[in-house]
């Protein structure tokens, strides 16, 4: 399958492109600013990378295109790349809630847009949206994160019933408390305190998110759209 990631260079992101890749795909990852992160880890796995920032429309477009080139198409699209920050809600200005949004779900659309061109036209193609817990069950102090993952989820739902008869599955991954840099702030006591809330008593894994992304593209998924599918230990239930 030919594949495209984006977010690729680090976290979740890497562990899927090099799930993918070890299992014989080709793999593209979209990446915003580390060069030699990006570089190591096509060295690593033989993917390729493409430097975009997703929240600007025209680089989105140009990405796409470049892929597609390298590809021939694209069967699989996985809208992972994301930010996060934090601060109480009446702190946090106008430039920090625009960056969430167009980095988070503006940048998932304009990515999906180009590339539901390419699915539309050979009737086949399979989009995951890595969304999170925060935008089913909220956090306080990650009211703009959580909004932008709120609208990963409509979103899913939208396209899956437009792209469907077209052959296309859409659905989201929410993942919880993930090892990742993006939670390297929390303390061993803020960490410890997410474990005593989550059902399973620990923290996820990038990889287990990874092998969950991997299913949802392959053909034992054929017949699933539209779904939120939680990967958070059962802390949001």
């Amino acid at each position: 399958m030919k594949i495209l990631i984006t977010g690729g260079s680090r976290g979740i992101g890497k562990a899927i492109v090099e799930l993918f890749a070890k299992e014989g795909h080709d793999v593209v990852f979209l990446y915003r600013s580390s060069d030699k992160a990006a570089e190591e880890l096509c060295c690593a796995t033989g993917a390729r990378a493409v430097r975009c920032d997703v929240s600007i429309s025209a680089d989105t477009t140009k990405a796409v295109k470049a892929t597609i080139d390298m590809l021939g198409g694209i069967d699989v699209l996985i809208n992972n790349a994301g930010i996060s920050s934090f601060g109480f809600f009446d702190t946090i200005t106008d430039d920090e809630w625009r960056k969430m949004i167009d980095t988070n779900l503006s940048g998932a659309f304009y990515v999906t847009r180009e590339v539901a061109k390419v699915m539309i036209a050979q009737k086949s193609g399979r989009i995951i949206n890595v969304g999170s817990m925060w935008g089913k069950v909220g956090a306080a102090c990650e009211v703009h994160y959580s909004a932008s993952k709120a609208g990963l989820r409509g979103m899913t739902r939208a396209l899956a019933k437009e792209l469907g008869p077209c052959g296309i599955t859409v659905n989201c991954i929410e993942p919880g408390v993930i090892d990742t840099e993006m939670n390297a702030h929390l303390s061993d006591e803020d960490v410890s305190a997410l474990c005593d809330d989550t059902p399973l008593g620990r923290i996820g894994s990038p990889e287990e998110v990874a092998h969950l992304a991997y299913f949802l593209s392959s053909d034992k998924a054929s017949f699933i759209t539209g779904q939120t599918i939680g990967i958070d230990g059962g802390f949001a239930i």
